[in-house]
């Protein structure tokens, strides 16, 4: 549960951007985040609102992201998996132990969400037991 005392927005900020930094450094996921965020301001700004609201419970993150991760072309379950170790890595340099646990388990949450979505999305059959 999201909790104002789990963390500070500064705690998020500084999350969010250190995430971000290895993401944009990547060899495989960095290509990608550049073909897509056309304005990294706005997208960090976003990120930092989202994982506020999934953290301390702030209600700030007002967005969808199912859809645009599903647009995504040619995506897969190593990438995912990439994101996460990125994730990982950098909430390993959190001294906050508890947002460092909780943010670890959303963004394992989030990842496989997501990934289950875009397979979902490129399914050309229905599910078993779906009219």
């Amino acid at each position: 549960m999201p909790t104002p005392d789990l963390c500070t927005e500064e705690e998020v900020s500084g999350l969010v951007h250190a995430f971000y930094d290895r993401v944009r450094e990547d060899d495989a996921l960095g290509p990608i985040f550049d073909r897509h965020v056309n304005d990294w301001n706005r997208h960090l700004a976003t990120m930092v609102d989202f994982w506020s609201s999934a953290l301390r419970g702030t209600a700030r993150f007002r967005g969808t992201p199912m859809p645009k991760h599903v647009a995504l072309p040619g995506l897969t379950r190593q990438l995912f998996q990439r994101w996460l170790g990125l994730f990982g890595e950098t909430t390993a340099q959190l001294p906050n132990a508890a947002m460092r646990e909780r943010a670890n388990d959303l963004a394992s949450r989030i990842a496989e969400s997501l990934w289950y979505g875009y397979q979902l999305s490129r399914q050309a059959e229905p599910l078993p037991g779906a009219a």
